[in-house]
């Protein structure tokens, strides 16, 4: 049993011999063709000829067409900043500009680049009959922050009733997106919502659980499966997920996959992920990636569980871990080999902060995997920036992002005792852990390090 049908019974929570092995290929893709990012993310004959690059290599049970959560934003009036190795970034949020909700539509199948997905989806469902093909989504709480900004967290409690009408308005782009994916032979859409891990469960009850259910059941009605994908440390939001009904559930590392097992499978929901972008894919050695994909394994087990990245791989993730990872994923002799190889251990050292932190200024560090490529630590980093510069001491501050796809970013990582991404530092000290903090309440933490 392989490609869509062990896909198929994982997600239905049924036991197979081996997991599933899903690479989230986006940009990764442009890589595997000598392409950039920004060149590929915009040719339905590029994404299909990556896509096509990564099946070759990586023998996958499914794969996504493209990871590329602005492809609606984009629509809707949101610009845009490309580049050559990243998905491109959101750098205005419309709503909070002056436009009002109501002149907002919902974008057709001819609109902005949903043609050339469409396009490739349907080139790609000719091509491979039995692989299982992802349509990406953005999900309708990540949509509604692209179109207002990080106000909306604050619109939590300030405006309510004007944030419920945004997402049900970006629950209804879902659902179309969905629609439109299906009827191009996608067989699974995967709802990417990253910024819900940025709030608690009361309010993901509230501001995500309506929406999204009705998305799933949508979804569903339409013949097609669904993945809930969401990445950082969406510990509190897991069971909430869940009872929202998609058939599957996809996290990154920052979670532990047997905490997410345990309830998932509780609920009769098929779970994915977790393998270590940074770390393991991108930085490691192929003997890295396979013990990382081991563990995963033993984790998850052979009931309900996918084997996937944590989020879309990096551009430049060397394709011999990749492979090392395909390669255990259908051969047990190798597992079994790898199971009795010593690998490297201690290969990065926390870095030396002794000095780093001076009564003169206030250092606030923000960790991150990527602000370039990352919904929830763009907008981390963002409300580090709205903050400092709401302050009349701003040339006494000081703020640096380091970003895991570093070597300096995993050491200062492990200097900080940092265990969740993003997370904001003051002065060496954890302040704020995988939250985006209010204006306000960030403003004022700065001001208590702050000592003349």
């Amino acid at each position: 049993m392989k490609g869509k049908d062990i896909i198929f019974c994982a997600f239905e929570c049924k036991t197979t011999k081996r997991p599933p092995w899903v690479p989230f290929v986006g940009v990764h893709g442009a890589y595997l063709i000598n392409k950039k990012a920004d060149e590929y993310l915009q040719s339905s004959q590029l994404i299909v000829a990556a896509a096509n690059k990564a099946i070759e290599m990586y023998q996958p049970d499914g794969i996504p067409v493209t990871f590329d959560l602005q492809i609606e934003a984009e629509i809707l009036g949101c610009k845009l900043k490309w580049d050559s190795q990243n998905p491109p970034a959101v750098i205005s949020h419309p709503l909070a500009e002056g436009l009002a909700i109501d002149q907002l539509r919902v974008p057709s199948k001819f609109d902005g680049r949903i043609p050339l997905v469409l396009e490739a989806t349907a080139v790609l469902r000719s091509q491979h009959t039995n692989i299982a093909l992802y349509g990406l989504i953005t999900g309708p709480f990540t949509l509604a922050l692209h179109l207002l900004g990080t106000e909306a967290f604050l619109m939590m409690y300030t405006d309510p009733e004007k944030l419920h009408q945004v997402i049900a308005f970006t629950e209804k782009v879902a659902i179309a997106m969905a629609t439109y994916y299906l009827e191009a032979g996608a067989d699974i859409i995967a709802v990417v919502d990253p910024m819900t891990s940025q709030i608690d469960s009361d309010s993901f009850t509230a501001f995500v659980s309506p929406y999204c259910s009705a998305l799933f059941k949508s979804i569903k009605e339409k013949g097609g499966k669904s993945s809930f994908f969401v990445c950082g440390n969406a510990m509190q939001n897991i069971e909430a997920m869940c009872i929202c009904e998609p058939n599957n559930i996809s996290i990154d590392e920052n979670i532990p996959l047997d905490y997410v097992r345990d309830i998932a499978l509780r609920h009769n929901v098929s779970f994915g992920g977790n393998l270590k972008l940074t770390v393991s894919l991108l930085m490691g050695t192929a003997d890295d990636a396979g013990r990382d994909a081991l563990e995963c394994m033993q984790t998850g087990g052979n009931k309900g569980f996918i084997l996937a990245p944590g989020c879309d791989l990096a551009f430049a993730t060397p394709p011999e871990n990749l492979i090392a990872v395909a390669e255990l994923v259908h051969n047990e002799y190798k597992r079994e080999l790898l199971r009795l190889k010593k690998i490297e251990q201690g290969k990065y050292k926390a870095a030396d902060i002794s000095d780093r932190y001076s009564k003169e200024k206030v250092i606030i560090d923000i960790i991150t995997l990527d602000s370039s490529s990352c919904a929830p630590c763009q907008y981390m980093v963002e409300a580090v920036q709205h903050a400092v510069n709401g302050l009349n001491i701003n040339d006494k501050i000081e703020y640096y992002e380091f970003s895991i796809k570093d070597p300096k970013g995993i050491e200062m990582m492990m200097a900080l005792g940092i265990q969740n991404l993003p997370t904001i530092c003051i002065n060496g000290k954890v302040e704020f852990i995988s939250v985006i903090p209010p204006k306000d309440q960030l403003m004022s933490r700065i001001l208590d390090h702050y000592k003349p």
